[in-house]
């Protein structure tokens, strides 16, 4: 199942949210959305800096990824991104596929 490490920062009205219902009620919530999809979560923190959350996630697909960033997007309660994780094996396969390519300018 493809991996995605989601980096997040929430808005006043996310934190206002937050301060209301706590870490654990946050994780609550996002082990329904990601269940949900047919994944899970593999990690889960909070931070202060430029990311107020830090996830890696199991998901099925691309698309249920996509899913979960859109509705969570919608709420206007985060700002979030998302970046696929790939495994050592994965990098390995795709070294070893030839690709045909010509630098701009040579």
């Amino acid at each position: 199942m493809p991996k995605f490490l989601i980096q997040a920062s929430y808005t006043c009205d996310g934190t206002r949210g937050l301060l209301r219902e706590g870490a654990s009620g946050r994780r609550a919530v996002v082990e329904q959305v990601v269940t949900g999809l047919g994944g899970r979560v593999e990690a889960m923190y909070f931070a202060f800096g430029a990311d107020d959350l830090v996830m890696i996630v199991d998901l099925p697909d691309s698309v249920s990824m996509a899913a979960a960033s859109l509705t969570v997007k919608a709420s206007g309660a985060l700002h979030t991104r998302a970046t696929p994780l790939l495994t050592l094996d994965e990098i390995d396969e795709a070294a070893r596929r030839e690709v045909s390519f010509r630098a701009p300018g040579a």
